[in-house]
Formats: C-alpha cells, structure tokens, sequence
C-alpha cells in the first residue's frame, strides 16, 4: 500500500506544480486520507471471515450465542462478545468427544474440520456383494439413510443463515459386503464394519468394509453420526476425515415391546425400529398376545383374533408384520413375535367347545383372579388336549413365515398356575404337565420349522427353571430369558448351569417399574424407578454373588434385552418410556466399556438423545436445558 500512495502522490505533485505550496499540502492530506481507508477497506474485506461482524456474515436473525472448545469442553458465551461463532451442534462435534453412540469397539480416529454437503449429494457405489439380495437391501437401506438426512436437513433454521460456509461437498459412499450371502440377521452373523471417510478433488469418499449387509448398514448408521445439522450454517455439516473399526459386544440386543396390555398402532412401532436401529439394537421382541388380548389377526387361526382382539382398530394384520419385519430388516434388525403359552392366555382361547375342539383353555378370566394369577385376567392352556398342539403349530409356523425368523424363536412359557391345572387335572402333578405341555409345544415347532428345530428356543425364567426341573430341560435346544433379580438365587442358577442365556434382570433393565401399581396404591411389583444411569451401569456378566459355589460351568450369555410391560404405556407416551433410557442398555451391549456414567458418556448420550428428537422421536431430556447449554457444568 506504501508504493500506491508514494506513485499516487507523484502524479499529484507532477499535475499541479503550478500551485502553491498550500493547495499541495491540502492535496497529500487528502491523498493520505483516502489510502487509510482503502486500507481499511481492504482488511476488512480480505480478513478472516470469524472476525468479521457478526451482521455481515448473516441472511437473518444473528445467533445470540457461540461455543468455543477450550480445554476439551464448548464453552458458552455471548455472540457479541466473541469473534468467533460456532454453534453447539458443531463445537460439539469437533472439541474433544467422539460423539458416536454406542460408543465403537475398535481403534476411532477423526477429524476436527468440517465441510458441508447435501443430502441429494450422495451416491452410493456398491463395489462387492456376495448376493443379489444383499445388493438390494444395501441400496434399500440406503435409501432410508437419505431419507434420514432430508429429514435432518428440513430442521434447519431459516432465521439466520451463513453466507461464508463455501459449496458443498459431494460425498460418494463405497460398500464391500465380503461374506453372508443373506441379508438377514441370524445369530451367527457378523456384525462388525470398517469405514473410512477422506477428502479428495472437492469430494469426500466413504468406504465401507463388512461381512454381512447388517454390518454395512450399522456403518451407515456410523456414517449419519458424523453428519449434523448446524443451526447456524442452515445446512449439513460432515466431518472432513475419519477411520473407524467396530464389532459388538454381544450378538442379541433387543428391546422388548408388549402390545397385548394396550395396543400401539403401526407407526409408533416403526418409529421404535427406526430408534432401535440409531443405536444398534437388532431384535424387537415383539410380545404380541397375552391374558388381556389377541391383536395379531393369523389365516391360519383367525378366531384368535375374532374372540381375544379390543376391537376393530386394535387389531395387526399379516399386511401390518410385513411391513414391521420389511422395515426392521433394512434397519438391521430381527423381529422375533411372541406368542406367550401355556399360562398368559385368556378369552382369545374360549372358542374351542363351539368349534367341536372341547376346552382349549381352563380358568379364563376366573375369580378371585389373585389366587390363579399376577394380575387379571387370568387363563391358560390346556395341556392334555391334542388340538391346543395343532393351533399351535399353525401359529408358530405362520410367524415363521411372516418373519423370516427361524434359527431362534420365543416360546414364552412362564406363571403358570399350579392351582389352576390341580383343579382340573388333579391325578397329575401340575409341574409334570408343565414339562410335558413344553416337550409338546416344541414338537408343533419342529412340524412347523420344515421338522428342524430352531437352533435356540427361547423360554421364559420360571419355577421350571429352577432345580429339580431346570436339569429336565435341554440345553442343547434351550436357552433361558432370565427376568428375576439379579441376585436372586435362580438367575443365576441358570447360568451356572450351562443354558445360553438372555438378561432382562427386573431390577435393572424393566422401564414400566416405578410407576406405582395400577391395581391398588403400592409401589408396584418391582420396586424403584430404573434411571438410565444405573441401567448403564448394570454389568451382571462380571458380577459375583456371595455364598456361590465355584466350578460351575462357563456363562453362555448371548446378550440382553430391555424390557416395557405396557399396563400403563399407550400411544403418545411409548417414546418417553423407552428412550433414552434403552439407549444406554444398546451401548451397554454393544461397547460394554467398563467405565460407568462418565462425563463423556453424559454428553454424548445428551448428543444421541438430539438426533432421537432430530428424527421424530420424543426421547425424555437427560436434565436441564442449561446443562446441554453448559457441557460438564453439571457433572
């Protein structure tokens, strides 16, 4: 700027030599003058854009606060009072967490610069796939992966939006599928992935490596959580580089949903497959039926139905499943349904003397109900008649259908009363007919499994998993679902025995506990309020009980499951009850790091909660809007 003023002023000096000397001293003052503000001019245009004023960098409303990440934590202040402006979303995203949840198993290394893209920017490019039906379900679920995105991008902002965030970036998103043919989840199937993401010549490249389609779409899954909507760029913001490589813990993570209590329509149980699969749970236990009602209408015995369903609109076709089982498969995740026998039954079952069948079912609906059952109304199956067996198999064999489902399925199998089969049967010992309904029961599945028996058949903990009867039972067909207190005596009986085993301990991983009892004025059945710090926290694998003999044979623990009785559950509250609360059982599952409720886990379960409510689904706050304002000032 020096030599422009210098030639400026000779040219001045040469034009007017004529003047005198205080027309050219009034002439350099000018000259001088207007080079300061050409150089002011200059800086301001050619700074840096953050210290630019806040107005100039804004279409709309300015933001009235900015985070700035020191010391490993976003730290909130004034937009007035700082030059730079950073929303939370993205300090978030690029101070010290990783932001992913659940949290990867696997060496994580990202970036801390980010770029923007579009939703309509993404291309796929499947580069190997073992299966035509793989392809397509990889191309299917990504496609729910845009989706998702354009929903994300439709939230945000329009009040103030940033003119200097630069073009977006296209992002192509390269998968190698290397093993399972079929893209079903079955229990063997391997679940970890290696993705990649890396800048080059104006594009981002993602590379995704797996072994099984359910692999892939968890990267996806991955994938959405290093996107984010920044409120203050109006637009998608990704992360510029990152390498990941995951595998979970455990193989079953499931959630469980009973929809016989009250009926939940069609599009809150999608919703909760589409919150299932954000946090890498993979099977929805669907408990379908119970005492209190019969929603699922079968062809292959519809009276179920006609006689055990609330009415016209509570009622899940076979059209409904294949939808539920449609979508939760490109979520990666299996839907086992539950047809919960032989106690748990009720009026669903009262048609068989008219139809010529004589009593399917005994003490339906009977009083007192408290002396032949936990709660009204009570029922269940009879155990000495033959064509219980053959409904039975019709059912289990349309579920399998439905479904796709065949290497595990759920028999139920749990309170039975002793009281009831005496009174109906009394030259027989009630637990002897409990033994024999369930050696009968498995054979209507083998018929209905093309004569080949699941590879686990799952049974509900019960007095028949208990010694004496627990040793009667098969453990090479068997697994056992343990519901009981973890430290009670039985739960872990079972384990000790050798049985592959489920965890949905009711003292830690039951979300309808709480809430007081609907009958009378009690707490209810099970106690206290589950928070989801202790639902985090809750690691029975490595847990010792005192007093317990030692040289049992080795835990087979094929993983866990969250559970929701719904009795007082209905539509408009399911999200509430289960998220995020069953969020932290997914991570639990899925990474089971040994530390508890961390800082880090506060903020990033705070962050996942964020994209629950991103896509629609009503998850509970963790605390005070002023702690997600305030990383760690709370904790």
């Amino acid at each position: 700027m020096k030599s422009w003023g210098e030639a400026l002023g000779r040219s001045a000096s040469a034009h007017f030599s004529r003047v005198g000397r205080l027309r050219r001293a009034m002439l350099l003052l000018a000259v001088a003058a207007c080079t300061g503000v050409a150089l002011l001019y200059w800086r301001q245009q050619t700074g840096d854009q953050a210290h630019r004023p806040l107005h100039s960098l804004y279409s709309g409303v300015e933001p009235q606060w900015s985070w700035v990440c020191r010391n490993e934590r976003c730290e909130r202040l004034l937009a007035t009072e700082t030059t730079i402006l950073q929303s939370l979303a993205t300090c978030n995203m690029l101070c010290a967490s990783t932001q992913l949840w659940p949290q990867p198993t696997g060496p994580v290394s990202l970036a801390t610069a980010a770029v923007p893209v579009r939703a309509d920017a993404f291309t796929l490019q499947i580069r190997s796939s073992p299966s035509r039906d793989v392809s397509d379900h990889l191309s299917d679920a990504f496609t729910l992966f845009i989706e998702d995105l354009k929903s994300l991008e439709r939230t945000g902002s329009s009040e103030s939006r940033r003119s200097d965030i630069g073009p977006s970036r296209d992002v192509i998103v390269r998968v190698a599928v290397n093993g399972s043919a079929d893209p079903r989840l079955r229990l063997e199937t391997n679940e970890s992935y290696k993705l990649t993401l890396r800048p080059g010549d104006g594009v981002l490249y993602v590379d995704i490596t797996a072994y099984s389609f359910c692999g892939a779409r968890h990267a996806y899954e991955t994938l959405s959580q290093l996107i984010w909507i920044d409120p203050y760029a109006g637009s998608l913001l990704a992360l510029e580089a990152a390498s990941i490589e995951d595998a979970p813990k455990f193989k079953f993570r499931g959630l469980l949903l009973d929809t016989a209590r009250n009926f939940f329509p069609l599009n809150e149980i999608l919703r909760t497959i589409d919150a299932m699969a954000a946090n890498k749970l993979n099977t929805f236990h669907w408990h379908i039926s119970d005492s209190q009602s019969f929603p699922l209408k079968l062809n292959s015995a519809p009276q179920l139905t006609q006689h055990g369903a609330y009415g016209p609109g509570a009622i899940y076709t076979t059209d409904d499943v294949r939808t539920v089982v449609r979508r939760a498969r490109l979520r990666g995740v299996r839907v086992l349904i539950e047809v919960d026998t032989p106690a748990h039954v009720g009026r669903a079952w009262a048609w068989g003397p008219a139809a010529g069948l004589g009593p399917l079912a005994h003490c339906i609906e009977v009083e007192p109900w408290s002396a032949y059952c936990g709660e009204p109304p009570c029922g269940q199956l009879n155990p000495k008649n033959p064509h219980v067996y053959k409904i039975l198999e019709h059912v289990y064999s349309e579920i399998i259908q439905l479904t796709g489902v065949d290497d595990i399925f759920h028999l139920g199998g749990d309170e039975v009363s002793e009281r009831c089969w005496t009174q109906h049967f009394n030259d027989t010992d009630p637990m002897d007919l409990w033994l024999e309904f369930t050696r009968r029961a498995m054979l209507s599945l083998q018929r209905a499994n093309k004569g080949k028996l699941p590879e686990v058949t799952l049974l509900w903990s019960s007095r028949l998993t208990r010694s004496p009867y627990l040793e009667r039972l098969d453990k090479k067909h068997f697994a056992i679902q343990v519901w009981g207190a973890s430290r009670w005596p039985e739960s872990r009986a079972v384990l000790d025995m050798g049985f592959r085993s489920i965890i949905s301990h009711v003292d830690a991983w039951y979300l309808d506990c709480g809430f007081g009892s609907w009958r009378d004025s009690s707490d209810g059945h099970c106690g206290p309020y589950r928070s989801w710090q202790q639902i985090y926290e809750h690691r029975p694998w490595i847990e010792e009980m005192p007093g317990m003999s030692t040289g049992a044979e080795p835990w087979l623990i094929d993983g866990g499951e969250v559970c929701l009785w719904t009795e007082q559950s209905g539509p408009g509250g399911l999200d509430a009850r289960l998220w995020p609360r069953s969020a932290a059982v997914a991570e639990r599952l899925w990474s089971d790091r040994p530390e508890g409720a961390t800082a880090d886990v506060y903020l990033r379960l705070d962050t996942q909660r964020s994209r629950l409510v991103a896509k629609g689904i009503e998850a509970m706050p963790l605390w005070p809007r002023w702690c997600t304002h305030n990383p760690n000032a709370c904790l």
